[in-house]
């Protein structure tokens, strides 16, 4: 059995959803512990668990659909963008790039230096204004999340939030506004993301994209059966265009009623094995949702990272498989959405 301390080392692994604090936060080179800072990702614990990279996300809460609550969801994006763009910098002997294409996030990773990738999430972000997603992609963002919590002016969630005045649905899925932000993600080379978002939504992202849609950060409803989780049927369409979904560390979708204390590494790779076996190893990736609610018993932080690996290695994946489901899957789409971009 090959070493999987060794093996994890060489990985190229990319975490596909990380949240930031917002407003303010502990300086991202901070070195103290998770119970000082209060923080589960910063470089020194991303190069203590070999996670090479990690898509960091400006998280916008949904609020009124309103404009006056899109202006303020559009600034909080703009200004949470410009603050993950300033994470790039030298710390000692820790070197961290922005890296907004998949020959960048390779030539950091050659070159010894953590890649940040940066995201939106919620498509509240752009509230009806289409022009609101090149603002975006000028800021290094390479995949929006179409939905949070709570419907928006572009898709129904698979959460409604009864306080903001949600019904079951408000637009059968996608809106018009909501079926041409897809098109113009694909124009611009962002990814389309469909965690949150409801199954009836996600099913015509899925199917009207010119490039794969993936989940960032989603589970397997048939072992855990919460909305937020993607369902079989949603896994096929997920295969059939090509796309993926990335196992993410959140306790209450990998275990009915899990507690972070009463979930572990072999219930994240349950998720894993099921997507392989059901859609192949080509459609399934990792990522934890740190500091966004995600963390469990043995990966409680990156600088845990390992630990997946040593699970991996232990059901039998091979040195390739591993590092398609720690990054190449991921970069794999990156590269269809950056060729189907228009020049």
């Amino acid at each position: 059995m090959m070493d999987p301390a060794e093996l994890h080392a060489t990985l190229l692994a990319i975490d596909t959803h990380i949240d930031i604090p917002w407003p303010t936060g502990p300086d991202f080179f901070d070195d103290s512990p998770r119970d000082q800072t209060g923080r589960r990702v910063d470089a020194p614990k991303m190069r203590a668990g070999g996670m090479k990279a990690g898509c960091f996300a400006a998280y916008v809460p949904q609020g009124p659909r309103t404009p006056e609550g899109w202006e303020a969801a559009g600034n909080r994006a703009l200004a949470m963008l410009d603050a993950i763009n300033g994470l790039a910098r030298d710390a000692g002997d820790i070197r961290v790039r922005i890296a907004t294409t998949a020959n960048a996030v390779e030539a950091a990773h050659r070159d010894g230096a953590i890649a940040i990738v940066p995201a939106v999430e919620n498509g509240h972000a752009m509230g009806e204004d289409l022009g609101m997603l090149a603002a975006f992609r000028a800021k290094g963002a390479r995949y929006l999340t179409l939905t949070h919590n709570g419907h928006n002016a572009l898709a129904d969630s698979s959460n409604p939030r009864k306080d903001l005045g949600d019904g079951e649905t408000l637009h059968g899925g996608l809106s018009e506004l909501g079926r041409a932000a897809v098109l113009e993600l694909n124009r611009l080379g962002m990814l389309v993301d469909i965690s949150h978002v409801s199954a009836q939504g996600a099913l015509q992202a899925a199917m009207l994209s010119r490039t794969p849609v993936l989940a960032t950060h989603s589970c397997v409803r048939a072992l855990c059966d919460v909305p937020r989780n993607v369902d079989d049927l949603m896994l096929d369409a997920l295969r059939d265009c090509g796309g993926m979904v990335n196992i993410t560390a959140m306790p209450s979708f990998l275990r009915p009623g899990g507690r972070p204390d009463g979930v572990t590494v072999s219930d994240f790779v349950d998720h894993i094995d099921y997507v392989v076996k059901r859609c192949g190893l080509a459609h399934v990736g990792i990522s934890s949702d740190f500091d966004g609610g995600g963390a469990f018993s043995g990966w409680r932080d990156a600088s845990e990272s390992g630990n997946l690996t040593a699970e991996l290695v232990r059901r039998g994946y091979d040195a390739a498989e591993i590092g398609a489901l720690w990054g190449g899957n991921f970069l794999r789409l990156l590269r269809r959405a950056e060729e189907a971009a228009d020049a």
